[in-house]
């Protein structure tokens, strides 16, 4: 019984671990958002340069939170931020799709939008 108790407990802090490093990865996305609407606003920046803006939001803030979660876990760093550079994608696909009631975008770009998100999270966490 007791290694059962065990391995509930493991699972659990790796899931508050992952889930720490998903919230910080948010948040640097909100305020980087919060910048370049800012941006928008005051330099009346193209719609090009927007959509490479957020695509480098996504890098930034996966980046961000693959190098929380390596500081956290200290071993197999390049897989957890991986993992959560692909869990921020699918909140991001999964709030999308709630919003708009169905998926944005080609499946190009989506494709491009999950290569750049867990390519952000693995490069956090090899660099942590």
């Amino acid at each position: 019984m007791e290694k059962r108790t065990g391995i509930k407990q493991t699972v659990r802090e790796e899931a508050l671990k992952l889930l720490r490093a998903l919230l910080c990865a948010y948040v640097v996305t909100g305020v980087l958002l919060v910048v370049l609407t800012l941006l928008l606003y005051k330099t009346g920046i193209s719609e090009e340069n927007v959509n490479a803006g957020i695509l480098l939001i996504y890098v930034v803030s996966t980046f961000s939170g693959g190098f929380v979660i390596g500081k956290l876990n200290g071993v197999k760093k390049f897989l957890w931020g991986l993992l959560t550079g692909g869990l921020y994608f699918v909140l991001l696909l999964l709030i999308s799709f709630g919003v708009y009631h169905t998926l944005q975008g080609a499946a190009a770009e989506t494709a491009a939008a999950f290569v750049l998100c867990a390519g952000g999270g693995m490069l956090g966490g090899m660099i942590s």
